[in-house]
């Protein structure tokens, strides 16, 4: 592993509820509507509450969640500028985060055909449509997953396994997954309202975050430029931990994650200008998030602009993570946090600040924004993207020259 060697992401691609296209995410983020969640059209899907942020895709029959995470890489290659002969040239991996994997085929089969195939394999199906014969992972770490899938992104391009990765998260609607959150009473009645003094739970969504994570040496060698406007970002560090403590719930003290988020952060504190939080609307995690992002970020923590994205999207599982960067990459592009879905009250719990109403421009002096990831079985991670030209190496008008 060679930890000088300089990881950048030249692309970004997304598929939410709100539709496909990391412009279309960005119209929503900068918009800060409110949207209400769907009941999926499955008649057996027997619970009190079954609300899910929906794709507008209405076959929930088909492999959702191979097709979003096929959309948004499509997107995010051509953001990249790679095209299949590119991909061809280079050891390209793919490292795909998710919770259910691809649910749909087993879950709306009742058994009776003798079928079963196995649910992870979104990456696999990915590579192959690609034609690619590199590494390929897929990442089951709970709603952390696609946090985990960037970090192993970077790993194999700091160990010279690979030079480009097709990095992220997804996952579609499924019952299972519905049905466990009812049981666990961890459903809000109303939508997902991280950081509201009156919430009560969690609303899940589908989605894909992708992005094209390489060494910036093969960026600079196949002759990106930050002047091609594809808004180059450093991934500057991802860091992990565990908890081990209980199957569903942060362990009380928060120690875990504040561990990740500092060695995210590193000794630049000062240099975060916001923060995406996990903030699931689930009364332990956003109260334990906000004490943690305290005692790593001191005093500015009251200060840093948080951008919610749930709050606009629901919880999107093992894509929630994958997304949030996508989403960091474009606060990073435009320089500007978007203002966050209205808060009716703010829980006084959860001293952090969400801007409402107009967007907080990034400072120049503090263009890195975290991205935190939280999941089951006490897996957490935080990612930190980087905004700079010079960071990375790559600067207007040097095309296809190292510098």
């Amino acid at each position: 592993m060679n930890r000088e060697v300089e990881v950048v992401v030249t692309g970004v691609g997304a598929v939410t509820c709100h539709g496909a296209g990391a412009d279309t995410l960005w119209r929503a983020m900068t918009a800060a509507g409110t949207r209400l969640p769907d009941r999926p059209a499955d008649p057996l899907a027997r619970m009190d509450l079954p609300f899910i942020g929906l794709v507008p895709d209405p076959d929930l029959a088909a492999d959702r969640a191979t097709r979003f995470a096929s959309l948004a890489t499509a997107e995010a290659l051509a953001d990249a500028g790679l095209d299949a002969a590119a991909l061809a040239t280079a050891r390209t991996a793919v490292v795909l985060g998710s919770c259910m994997g691809e649910p749909g085929a087993n879950e709306r089969g009742r058994g009776d055909d003798g079928a079963w195939t196995p649910p992870f394999r979104l990456a696999g199906a990915l590579a192959t449509e690609l034609g690619l014969f590199g590494t390929v992972h897929d990442i089951g770490n709970a709603c952390a997953a696609g946090a985990y899938a960037l970090g192993i992104a970077a790993d194999l391009v700091r160990a010279g396994v690979a030079d480009v990765v097709i990095a992220g998260g997804s996952d579609a609607y499924s019952r299972v997954a519905l049905g466990c959150f009812n049981r666990l009473g961890a459903v809000d009645p109303e939508r997902c309202r991280p950081f509201e003094a009156d919430r009560d739970g969690t609303v899940f969504a589908e989605g894909a975050g992708i992005l094209v994570v390489e060494s910036a040496a093969h960026a600079r060698a196949r002759g990106v430029t930050t002047g091609d406007g594809r808004g180059v970002l450093r991934l500057s560090a991802v860091a992990w931990s565990c908890d081990a403590d209980h199957p569903t719930a942060p362990r009380a003290d928060g120690e875990q994650i504040v561990r990740a988020m500092r060695e995210a952060v590193g000794g630049a504190a000062d240099d975060i200008g916001c923060v995406v939080p996990h903030g699931t609307g689930t009364r332990l995690n956003d109260v334990m998030e906000s004490r943690a992002l305290h005692r790593v970020l001191g005093a500015r923590a009251a200060r840093v602009p948080l951008y919610s994205l749930k709050a606009l999207l629901g919880h999107a599982g093992g894509a929630s993570a994958a997304l949030a960067a996508v989403a960091a990459a474009l606060i990073l592009r435009h320089g500007t946090v978007p203002p966050n879905v209205p808060l009716k009250e703010q829980d006084p719990e959860c001293a952090v600040a969400l801007p409402q109403g107009e967007p907080v421009p990034l400072p120049a002096g503090a263009r890195r924004v975290l991205v935190n990831a939280y999941g089951f079985g006490g897996n957490n991670a935080s990612v930190v993207l980087a905004g700079s030209a010079d960071a990375v190496g790559l600067r207007a008008g040097k095309g296809g020259v190292p510098v």
